[in-house]
């Protein structure tokens, strides 16, 4: 009966746990799974302590001889065989997924697929990234919670059109040398391992069909060493947990209390039941045993029970609060319990009484769930055969087993969901995700005119895979023994930027040069200094436009040479060659500079020779003689005693004024007269820092010119235009 398991006509399950080792073997058929052969066989020493193997050759000896029971009952080999894990150190990850198509399509097997992809390797480097032990944990199984289509839950995305898929996961993880423990005991019997599940999970298969996955249910299966726990809720499986406390600590106290070795306190645990239904019936309800000093003992029911409770209560308290803690801090609906522990009177009821739900909701699962099983007429339904036929039942769900690859020379353990890629092996192999894509080289990043600007590295080349010597990619499918090779991907170029590749770059200023307009290129300031276009632009460069030139530059710019004497006039006002030009400015050089110098100097010069001439006037002639003289002062006496005498002209004297200059008052003093550009001398507007393309001058609400005269109570607007 070699490679059964491979057939589908039967298949070959071993519940290897802490007290006892059961092996089953069966067919499923339709809606029904029948059962060939079972057998169990208990351990011969402690070889095993919650629910992990301490002693591999013990543990793979009793398992030979279950196997070669089975073979026997059946009348062939066994060749493979399904497993599960206890959950004493199972990690979990709770974890959600997205993934984003480039457009709405109608969702295919294979995206499905890549998204639990995701959501595994999504989960494990969160697990790795909580991992503070230094144990190596392998992925165990995963099951998703919920799918989503467009962000809305979804029973299932396939075959929908959609423009985004999502999941709920949930991943299980178990440290190294519990796998590695169970794979060399099964060895050493002579099997190969064709499928590795959970305890929990082979026990949900059978105690909680999916009809009632709907309803929020705990199930807690009671071994020897462990509870292990599961919830469902919304028709799907939602967490998995484990207390390291189970029957055998109720065995532990009777061996104290009875002074009797581990096995015969197992049997007299085991006698209680009964001794509890004699009592019941009013019949002698003491149990026999002898003590390790060869005394006869007898301890009765009620005795026994009592002995217990207190340990029932330290099993249910941390039972009853891991349940609480995986269902969102609040009780189930109901509990199901299943294995050899749960049967111990008393259980449900105590775990009831902590979890604060009626008693009639807390029960144990036997023959009531297996229905759909069919055993041999030899064997009993019970509540400690549900996880062994979990175990043969969840060979035709998953199909999941741990195989050996190579990886860039290194042999690696993957668990196997049927559906390993390429990534898969990276990811147990700790290869860098990094590695397996084409990276990007160095960003550069600078601010312009203050605008952060950041601009991508080159991508470089992808990693270079190879399986078993053929060309491939991450999602390439791998099976058992394959060679796989990959050889890291590259970072690209780093970012380059010349200042000449900015827009900003091709901005111009327009003056008006002697009556022409002239266009010119606005400078560039890389961290304070002038560069040119060629200029390549460093991490962190500040960049600004210069939004002016002075008149050197401008000459230099329009290649004039210029004797060192020549005046220069900047919006008709008198300017030298450090005088900043902005946008739509006028310059003027030689003599039309020098006739707006002139205009000022005879403006001056009339108001001086009114000033000479009205003393001269006064003054009168010295070539006059005094007889002259004196007629005309005496003309000039007579008249002024009828006609107003015409005063004489006075030179305006220096005053105040004050004006509004953007809202806020500024007092002008010290002129006898003032225009628009004298404002500047008494505000805060430096023009050769410039903080837009012109300035604007207002007044009164007109455009004005830099030399029209002002007056007091004058309103100003002067600010940079963009």
């Amino acid at each position: 009966m070699a490679g059964i398991a491979h057939q589908g006509k039967a298949v070959f399950g071993l519940d290897i746990g802490t007290r006892s080792i059961v092996g089953t073997v069966g067919y499923r058929t339709k809606e029904r799974f029948v059962v060939m052969a079972q057998r169990m066989k208990e351990h011969e020493t402690r070889a095993m302590l919650d629910g992990q193997i301490h002693d591999i050759k013990k543990v793979g000896d009793t398992i030979m001889a279950v196997k070669e029971a089975l073979e026997q009952d059946i009348g062939s080999p066994l060749a493979e065989v399904c497993i599960a894990a206890a959950g004493r150190v199972l990690r979990t990850v709770t974890t959600h997924v997205d993934y984003e198509f480039a457009e709405e399509r109608v969702v295919l097997e294979e995206d499905v697929y890549a998204l639990s992809a995701m959501g595994v390797e999504q989960a494990y480097e969160e697990f790795q990234g909580g991992n503070d032990t230094d144990m190596k944990f392998y992925c165990v199984g995963h099951s998703v919670i919920r799918y989503y289509m467009n962000h809305y839950p979804i029973g299932n995305p396939q075959e929908h059109k959609a423009g985004s898929i999502g999941a709920d996961m949930i991943v299980t993880f178990l440290p190294e040398d519990v796998v590695d423990g169970l794979y060399k005991a099964v060895e050493y019997a002579g099997l190969k391992v064709a499928n590795l599940t959970l305890e929990p999970i082979a026990a949900i298969q059978v105690a909680i069909p999916e009809r009632f996955r709907m309803l929020n249910i705990a199930l807690v299966d009671v071994g020897a060493g462990t509870s292990d726990i599961s919830i469902t809720r919304d028709g799907a499986i939602v967490s998995y947990g484990m207390i390291p406390i189970a029957g055998d600590s109720l065995t532990e106290e009777i061996a104290r209390h009875c002074l009797v070795d581990f096995n015969a306190a197992e049997q007299i645990k085991r006698s209680l039941q009964d001794a509890l239904k004699k009592a019941s019936k009013g019949q002698e309800d003491g149990i026999a045993y002898t003590d390790i000093m060869g005394l006869d003992q007898t301890i009765g029911a009620q005795e026994l029970t009592e002995l217990l409770a207190p340990v029932i209560e330290n099993m249910t308290r941390p039972v009853a609060e891991c349940i609480r803690e995986l269902n969102g801090d609040k009780p189930v609906s109901a509990v199901f319990v299943v294995g050899g522990g749960g049967k111990i009177p008393g259980y449900t009821e105590s775990l009831s009484k902590k979890l604060d739900i009626v008693k009639e909701r807390v029960a144990l699962r036997g023959g009531e769930v297996m229905g759909f099983i069919d055993f041999p007429s030899h064997v009993e339904k019970d509540s400690m055969l549900v996880t062994p036929v979990g175990i043969c039942l969840s060979f035709y769900e998953q199909n999941n087993n741990f195989v050996f690859v190579t990886f860039n020379n290194e042999r690696i353990k993957i668990y196997d969901n049927g559906r390993l890629s390429v990534v898969d092996a990276a990811m147990q192999a700790e290869f860098p995700n990094e590695d397996l894509f084409p990276k990007r080289g160095a960003a550069l990043s600078c601010t312009i005119e203050g605008r952060t600007k950041i601009k991508r590295g080159s991508l470089g080349e992808a990693a270079v895979i190879t399986v078993n010597g053929e060309t491939a990619d991450i999602h390439a499918a791998i099976k058992a023994n394959d060679l796989i090779s990959v050889i890291p991907s590259t970072a690209g170029a780093p970012a380059k930027l010349e200042v000449r590749s900015l827009p900003e770059f091709h901005q111009s200023i327009t003056v008006v040069v002697n009556e022409k307009k002239v266009v010119l290129p606005k400078f560039v300031q890389v961290n304070g200094s002038l560069q040119s276009g060629y200029y390549e632009i460093q991490d962190g460069d500040a960049i600004t436009m210069q939004n002016f030139y002075t008149v050197a530059q401008l000459l230099e710019f329009m290649d004039v040479l210029l004797p060192e004497d020549t005046p220069f006039a900047v919006n008709h006002v008198a300017a030298d060659r450090n005088t900043p030009v902005y946008e739509n400015f006028s310059v003027d050089w030689g003599e039309k500079a020098l006739a707006f110098y002139h205009c000022q100097d005879t403006e001056e010069a009339m108001q001086e020779e009114d000033w000479q001439r009205v003393g001269e006037e006064d003054a009168g002639t010295e070539d006059e003689d005094s007889e002259t003289a004196g007629e005309r002062a005496a003309e000039a006496m007579e008249g002024a005693e009828h006609t107003p005498q015409k005063p004489a002209p006075q030179k305006p004297a220096p005053h105040d004024i004050v004006v509004l200059v953007n809202g806020s008052p500024v007092r002008m003093s010290g002129k006898a007269s003032y225009v628009y550009v004298d404002v500047f001398d008494y505000i805060d507007f430096d023009l050769s820092k410039p903080h837009g393309s012109s300035v604007y001058t207002g007044l009164n609400g007109e455009k004005a010119e830099y030399l029209r005269e002002i007056k007091d109570g004058d309103v100003f607007e002067i600010y940079w235009q963009p």
